[in-house]
């Protein structure tokens, strides 16, 4: 399952990194070396996200009615 983490880029040498959090390597148990896949969003971006995300939380669960459903046998 992905991980959502806050991180800051940093210089290293000629380049930019993030410093991944110690409890997310625990738990996605990531080693040194190992390739993964990173998807950035800047920080106006993840607030947008976590907004989103914040007011489903108090949602009622989805329930369908059966009288959208199509019976088809």
């Amino acid at each position: 399952m992905p991980e959502l983490f806050k991180a800051k880029v940093r210089k290293v040498d000629s380049s930019l990194g993030i410093l991944i959090p110690k409890e997310v390597i625990e738990k996605q148990k990531i080693k040194e070396g190992e390739e993964v896949e990173v998807e950035l969003l800047k920080q106006r971006k993840l607030e947008e996200v976590l907004r989103l995300i914040g007011t489903a939380k108090d949602t009622k669960p989805f329930e369908r009615d059966r009288i959208d459903r199509v019976d088809r046998w």
